[in-house]
Parts: C-alpha cells; structure tokens; sequence
C-alpha cells in the first residue's frame, strides 16, 4: 500500500496535469498545418514500408497537389511584383537591391558546391563501389535524355527568360519569364500610374484573391505529402537505400553543414539567427520536405516573408529571382552527386577537371531546380557538358532522388529565406521590430494558457 500523503500529492499532480491540458489544446495543436504535414510524412513512411505496392499507387495525390501549387506561382509572382514595383519611383533604389541580390547569389551558390564538393571528397562514400557495368537503361535514360535535350549555353540560358507571348511566360512554367514581365508591367505602372490610380487597388484586390485561393490548396498539403512521400518509400525504400546509405547520410550531412554554419555565417553577419530563421520557416520546410519540391513552397513564404518585416519590392524580386539563381540545394545535389559518381566508376578526376566540373555546375545550376527531380537533369547536363564521367553514373543516383529531394528541398527554401531576409536588412528594407514581434506572437501561440488551468 503506498504511502497515503504521497499518494495523494501525485493523484493531485495528475489531476493538475489533466486540467491544464484539456481536450481543447490538444485540438489546437493537431490544427496546426505543419503538424498534419508531419503526421501525415510519418504514416506515409510506415505505409510505403508494410505496403510499397500499395504505397506506389498513392504517387498521383503528390503530383497532384504540386501541380495545384505550381498553377499558383505565375499568379503570385506577378501580383507582388507588380504592385511592389508599381510604388517605386526611386529606380536607383531597385538597382542596387538588385546588384546586392545576384552578388549575394553567386557567392553563397558557390560556397554551396565547395561545401558538397569537399564533404564527397572528404568522406568518400562510393570508394569501394567499382560500378563499371553502368548503362544508360531504364529511367536513368529518361534523365539523361531530359537533361540533355536542348543547348545549355548561357546564350540560350538568358534568352530563356524571354517569353515569346506575354501570356506564354504564365504558361511555360518557368519562374524567370513571369519574373520578367511583372517586372515590365511594374516599370511601366510605375512610370504611367499617378497615386488614385484603380491599378493599384484592383492589383491589391487581386492579390486577396490569389492568396485566398491558395489558403483552399493548402488544406490538402498533407494529403499530397503523404502521397508523395508513400511512393517514394513504396518505390525505392529496399536494398537500393540500404545500397545507398552512406551516400544518403553524406549528402545529408552536407546539407546540414552548409545551412548551420555557411547560412548561420551569412545570417549573424546581418544580425540574425539561423536558429530564429528556422523556427519562423518551420512549416514551408516541412512542407517542402514532405513533398520533395520546394516550388510549393514559394506561395507562403511570400505572405510570411513580408508579415516578418521584409518589404515587398525585395520580397517580390529576391524570392522569385532566387528560386532561379540561389538553389542552394541544387548546388550541394550536383556537387556531391559528381563526386559520388567519380569514386562509384573508379573515374579519378585531375583538378583542372574538378575546376571544369565546378565551372559547367556554376552555369546549368541555375533555372528550373526547384520542381522534383530538377538537381537530377541539372546534374545529367553538367556530365553531357564535361563528358568526364560516365554518363550512365546518373542512373546510381536515379532510385535514390525522391530521398535525396528531402533535402535537396529543404535547403532551397530555407536559403531562400536567409537570401530575402538577410539583403533585405542590408538594404534597409527590413524592419526588425516586426520580425522579433511575429516571432515573439509565434512562440506565445505555441505554449499552452497553463496560467488560465485551474490548479484544485
């Protein structure tokens, strides 16, 4: 028989406990989005485990709501940029935010690939492999073909950007084309336009609707996570992973490096913490790492880019240009992909051919690597460019690029973020107030009223 005072204090304890967790937070917390989004990751898995043929079939609810969100981005992209650039009258102010973003770009894109470049190389995760009896078969022949059609030059990489219609750049599905006219129709409304003008009002109007539009596809993000993340286990999660592993881990581990000590450099060198950044991006990352595709989550970063203190000329012309020019990700799956691909075929490389090799990434990582699969054909194209290593390497990584994608991703995105953020601040279009105060809000909203529970 237990002691009858302390019996009674933890029966007291447990009655407290029960009363200041009603069913009501517990409610509350499951509503949460990125919660449902990690739930439904965690079943997902479990399900391609028990069940892969099964789990195989659930692959069209992850394209599907993809497909829903990347129907959203020529929209947004052009109502934000638009409307930004529409107020502007200081054109000097746009030319160095601009010059201060592709500088940012370039530079932070290329510690990217030096950080995956010296991460293969030091751990070596394919030495040992021999895999001479690579053929271009099978899906790996799809890539190739895919990454290969067209000329890579950066002759037909600028005149990419160039839509042949106005209302083509909305349908080819590329981001710079629509970056590209909103920032003609913002110019010109800027030029034209006069204060009462009702573009401006109309433009605010249509930016309601969107993001309202966008609010209904959202609901289904954990349907489309767990759709995608069941067939990629489904698929690929048996000896191929087990095969793999090692690389997994060193891309993984890769990735790691460069966004807490590259990004969490850059962060601290404008007076922000990665660790803040994270916890204020935490569902569009979970969200991408869900889905493999870090296209969709471009809709709420900018709504919360720009309720965390960023203007929206900088959100409107960082973020899109970003999701061209600074994918991050990207860069680290190319990098640490050529690498793997060298060491697999026992192909040693000179360091005029690593120089070579770094060089080609410089120019096909740009454009296009943020839907599913994209760091794949960039990295098709480099090797069709260099023809150092063979092309058949890529199907090694083919079978593992739904795994490689989570990270790949993530990394998009929150460099992404840091990018808008950190320029945004350098150009004093960044007010920090807003951001403590939102992040401060976010916190409180997170803790349980433990306060407002009775305690009898």
């Amino acid at each position: 028989m237990p002691d009858e005072p302390a019996f009674g204090i933890l029966k007291k304890r447990w009655h407290w406990r029960e009363a200041t967790m009603p069913k009501e937070t517990c409610v509350k917390i499951f509503k949460k989005l990125h919660i449902q989004v990690l739930l439904a990751i965690l079943l997902a898995i479990v399900f391609g485990l028990l069940a892969p043929k099964q789990a195989v079939q659930m692959k069209p609810l992850g394209v599907g709501f993809i497909a829903l969100l990347k129907m959203m981005l020529g929209p947004i992209i052009f109502c934000t940029v638009v409307h930004g650039v529409g107020h502007i009258k200081d054109y000097r102010k746009l030319g160095r935010l601009g010059i201060k973003t592709l500088v940012y770009f370039e530079v932070v894109s290329t510690l990217a690939m030096l950080v995956g470049w010296a991460t293969v190389t030091l751990v070596q995760p394919g030495t040992g492999l021999h895999a001479h009896d690579l053929t271009e078969s099978g899906g790996a022949a799809a890539v190739i073909k895919a990454g290969t059609t067209g000329d890579f030059s950066f002759t037909h990489f600028l005149l990419s950007i160039i839509p042949r219609t106005l209302l083509s750049a909305f349908t080819s599905g590329d981001i710079l084309p629509v970056l590209f006219v909103s920032l003609l129709v913002g110019f010109a409304l800027s030029a034209v336009s006069k204060p009462d003008w009702a573009a401006f009002r109309l433009l605010e109007e249509a930016q309601a609707i969107v993001f309202k539009i966008l609010g209904f596809i959202m609901r289904l993000s954990p349907i489309g996570a767990f759709g995608a993340m069941a067939a990629a286990v489904g698929g690929y999660g048996g000896t191929t992973l087990l095969y793999l592993l090692r690389y997994i881990l060193t891309y993984y581990g890769a990735t790691l490096i460069f966004i807490f000590v590259i990004l969490g450099i850059v962060s601290g060198m404008a007076g922000l913490s990665i660790l803040r950044i994270l916890s204020l991006i935490k569902e569009e990352a979970i969200l991408a790492m869900g889905t493999g595709a870090s296209e969709v989550a471009f809709p709420r970063l900018v709504t919360k880019l720009k309720q965390a203190g960023c203007d929206e000329v900088a959100v409107g012309f960082i973020l899109p240009a970003g999701y061209s020019f600074n994918i991050d990700g990207a860069c680290i799956y190319m990098a640490c992909g050529l690498g793997f691909i060298s060491q697999a075929t026992d192909t040693p490389l000179s360091w005029s051919q690593q120089l070579a090799l770094l060089a080609v990434m410089f120019l096909t990582s740009k454009g296009g690597a943020g839907a599913t699969g994209g760091a794949l054909v960039k990295l098709t194209a480099s090797l069709q460019s260099t023809r150092v290593l063979p092309m058949g390497g890529v199907g090694l990584l083919f079978g593992i690029d739904r795994v490689l994608g989570v990270a790949t991703s993530t990394t998009n995105v929150i460099g992404n973020t840091v990018a808008t953020l950190v320029v945004s601040r350098w150009e004093g279009l960044f007010d920090r107030r807003q951001f403590d105060a939102m992040l401060h809000e976010r916190t409180q909203t997170a803790k349980p009223d433990l306060a407002a529970s009775p305690r009898g």
